[in-house]
C-alpha cells in the first residue's frame, strides 16, 4: 500500500468519508475520535501525513501539534472550520504544514496532501546512482544499463524507473507514480502508468511477460524486485 495517513476527526462522517476517499488514492488510512488517541495511534502507526481537526473534545488539534511535534516532524495538514486568522497563525508556528477550512472537497484535499508529500520528500537524500540486480541508472548522466548493455528510455520512462527503483521492494500505486511524473495525479489518467510500464518492460526485461525487474502487484500497483527477488 502507499504512505500511511492518520486522519482524526471526532465527527465519524467525515472519518469514513476521507478513509474511503483516501483509500481509493491508494493510501493507507488509520483513524482516530480526538487528539489524546491520536498520539497512541501515531506511535504505533508512524503515519507519513496526520490530516488534523482542530476542535475535538478530549485533547483538541492544536494541544495534539503542541505534543506530537516533541517528539516527530510527521508532516500535518489542519482540518478545521475556523477561519479566523489567529487560529491558521497558531497552527502554522507549531509546525502544521497546511490549512484547509471545512468544508472541503476531497479532491483538493488529496492534492494538497500530496503537494505535502511532496515537499517534505524533498528534503530526504537523493541519489544520484540507483543500482539494483543487473540495472543500474545514473540520474545525473541520464543513463540506463541494464546487465551492461545501453537501454535508450523516453523521459517519462526513465523518471518512472527511478521511482521505482529509489525503493525496491517497495509497491507503489498507479496513482504515486503517475504523481512522481506529472507533480499531480488526476482520476481518469492512472491507467496510462501501465502503457508506460509495458513499455518500459519491453526495454529492460528479457522476458518483458515474466517480468525479472518491474512487478505488477495485482490490485495495488508495481515495485521493482529487491535483490532477493523479493
Amino acid at each position: 500500500m502507499g504512505t500511511t495517513i492518520l486522519v482524526v476527526d471526532d465527527e465519524e462522517h467525515v472519518l469514513s468519508l476521507l478513509k474511503a476517499y483516501l483509500t481509493q488514492q491508494g493510501f493507507r488510512v488509520v483513524t482516530a475520535p480526538d487528539g489524546r488517541e491520536a498520539l497512541e495511534v501515531a506511535r504505533k502507526e508512524k503515519p507519513g501525513l496526520i490530516l488534523l481537526d482542530v476542535m475535538m473534545p478530549e485533547m483538541d488539534g492544536i494541544e495534539f501539534l503542541r505534543r506530537h511535534r516533541k517528539e516527530h516532524t510527521t508532516p500535518v495538514i489542519l482540518l478545521t472550520a475556523r477561519i479566523e486568522e489567529s487560529d491558521k497563525v497558531v497552527g502554522l508556528e507549531l509546525g502544521a504544514d497546511d490549512y484547509v477550512t471545512k468544508p472541503f472537497s476531497p479532491r483538493e484535499l488529496v492534492a494538497r496532501v500530496r503537494a505535502v508529500l511532496r515537499r517534505a520528500g524533498r528534503d530526504a537524500p537523493r541519489l544520484e546512482l540507483l543500482v539494483s540486480g543487473g540495472v543500474s541508472l545514473n540520474r545525473k548522466k541520464r543513463r540506463v544499463m541494464v546487465d551492461d548493455k545501453l537501454v535508450d528510455l523516453t523521459p517519462s520512462e526513465f523518471e518512472l524507473l527511478a521511482c521505482l527503483m529509489s525503493a525496491p521492494g517497495k509497491v507503489f500505486t498507479r496513482f504515486e507514480l503517475l504523481d512522481h511524473l506529472h507533480g499531480m495525479a488526476f482520476e481518469g489518467y492512472e491507467r496510462s502508468i501501465d502503457l508506460h510500464i509495458k513499455n518500459l518492460r519491453a526495454k529492460i526485461e528479457s522476458e518483458p511477460r515474466r517480468p525479472r525487474y518491474v512487478e505488477t502487484v495485482y490490485g495495488v500497483g508495481y515495485r521493482f524486485a529487491d535483490e532477493e527477488g523479493e
